[in-house]
């Protein structure tokens, strides 16, 4: 069989976290309308019949503000070797611009087959896309440039198959019923941090971090207690977070509660508690006890 490891690279926002899910079927990283919402290097595993494609999808390579933003990069950096294939992913529906540009210029000097990527193309109509097909083709010497759109699924298919094509024989690196390698900790963490970034786009998004402290079972045989903490770098974000009567934390708790039943195979009871960690962002301590 066909086996290896596939990274998924690009600027914040272009769509790597939808097409992760699009390749896997099912959603193994959370998306949402935030550029920077990847903050981990998420492994999510294709079976086929004859190959297994372990793909990493990788935070968006950025200009750092913050420590965090600091070890995002190195984050995505740190993919770009020891894999078979990378596919640049650009969005089709803005203009190719100095970002892209500067990911092209690192992929430069990558000996792994790229394909490059048009995300997107539902916003766009066919006259449109060509401009950007020969825009991104310029940007380097790919293997192949594929428009698609990971948020409808159009032309998913042909760039598995493209991607399957350029891996070498190899075992099957993840059992057959495995999906992803994160914990259930962190994928129950990251649907609440979902959720929140959601609700409060406008507001606080980059400033939430989410823990899971403890799994537990419920007083019932058929639940189990989530215990997990918001955390927030500023006293006044604690307000906003938990809202008038605790209006907004019991929203995200709503939002994100039939997901967590869904990945626990059980009725969930959802403990939400937000505290303050002053620029943890910025703190080396702190990101290290958060899990960046």
């Amino acid at each position: 069989m066909r086996s290896g490891f596939c990274s998924i690279v690009g600027r914040p926002n272009v769509g790597k976290s939808t097409l992760l899910n699009a390749l896997v079927g099912q959603k193994v990283a959370i998306t949402t309308p935030v550029p920077q919402t990847t903050r981990h290097a998420i492994r999510g595993v294709l079976h086929l019949p004859d190959a297994q494609v372990v793909f990493v999808d990788t935070p968006g390579l950025h200009k750092p503000r913050t420590l965090l933003g600091s070890r995002l990069n190195d984050v995505a950096r740190g993919t770009l070797s020891g894999v078979d294939v990378v596919v640049f992913v650009v969005d089709g529906s803005a203009t190719i611009g100095r970002g892209d540009e500067f990911i092209a210029g690192l992929l430069r000097n990558v000996e792994t087959p790229v394909v490059a990527v048009l995300n997107k193309v539902d916003r766009i109509g066919r006259a449109q896309q060509l401009p950007k097909l020969a825009r991104l083709a310029e940007l380097g010497d790919w293997d192949e440039v594929v428009p698609i759109s990971a948020a409808t699924g159009e032309a998913v298919d042909t760039l598995t198959a493209l991607i399957v094509e350029r891996l070498p024989e190899g075992p099957q690196y993840f059992p057959s019923d495995q999906v992803t390698d994160q914990t259930i900790e962190r994928r129950l963490a990251e649907i609440v941090r979902e959720k929140a970034i959601t609700l409060m786009r406008e507001e606080v998004p980059h400033s939430i971090a989410v823990l899971v402290e403890e799994i537990v079972p419920g007083t019932s045989e058929d639940v189990m207690v989530v215990h997990a903490t918001l955390y927030v770098e500023r006293d006044s974000q604690k307000g906003i977070v938990i809202g008038r009567a605790g209006s907004v934390l019991k929203q995200i708790g709503a939002e994100a509660r039939p997901e967590l039943e869904l990945l626990l195979g059980a009725r969930v009871f959802l403990d939400l508690r937000v505290k303050l960690s002053k620029e943890w962002q910025r703190d080396a301590r702190k990101l290290e006890r958060l899990g960046y």
